[in-house]
């Protein structure tokens, strides 16, 4: 191939092709590189040309590697780069390279809603982990404080039982037709004689 800093004799020249060879010579003019093509009908629409539907096929194939190889270079995966152009496949083979890629693409759509269904649900799940902890601690406290809490007043019942008994040992008042025993200060009504 030329230099693109030094002109090389170019010639012009009329292609007449078969539509049948057309693609096969196109493409073998291609992988050789010292080909210029240019368009002769550039008033004619692109959707009245002749290959327009094989154009936009070998554009959806082309996106579908572009998204491959973003989610590829996402994931810092390797890729081979032999920095050469593949041949140009045959029109046949067209049909197993876009049903390939249409595969991959569907699937690793697929993989990458169940990563993030799977992300979502981990989130989710520590942070009700997180709050499981902190109201296992939260009842823990209050298991405690109340273990505490019913320590102290059985130390209470059985300080006021023997004060109880002792009162009652000790005598009882009797006023007004009311039997009267005297705790702590209070008065406690037991029975009328």
């Amino acid at each position: 191939m030329g230099s693109l800093f030094r002109s090389e004799e170019m010639s012009l020249c009329q292609l007449f092709l078969q539509s049948e060879a057309a693609y096969a010579c196109v493409s073998e003019l291609g992988e050789l590189g010292v080909v210029q093509f240019r368009d002769l009908n550039p008033d004619v629409n692109a959707f009245q040309r002749k290959f327009v539907n094989e154009v936009r096929r070998c554009d959806e194939m082309e996106r579908k590697l572009r998204f491959l190889e973003k989610e590829i270079r996402k994931d810092e995966i390797p890729m081979l780069d032999t920095g050469e152009n593949p041949e140009a496949p045959q029109p046949k083979e067209l049909i197993d390279l876009e049903a390939t890629f249409e595969k991959l693409e569907i699937e690793l759509k697929e993989v990458n809603t169940n990563a993030e269904a799977l992300k979502r649900n981990y989130l989710e799940l520590t942070e009700l982990k997180h709050i499981l902890r902190k109201t296992q601690v939260f009842f823990d406290e209050r298991e405690h404080s109340a273990v505490d809490e019913q320590m102290a007043k059985s130390i209470l019942s059985q300080d006021t039982l023997q004060v109880q008994h002792a009162s009652v040992q000790l005598g009882y008042v009797f006023h007004r037709g009311w039997l009267r025993i005297a705790l702590y200060g209070l008065a406690a009504s037991n029975e009328h004689v």
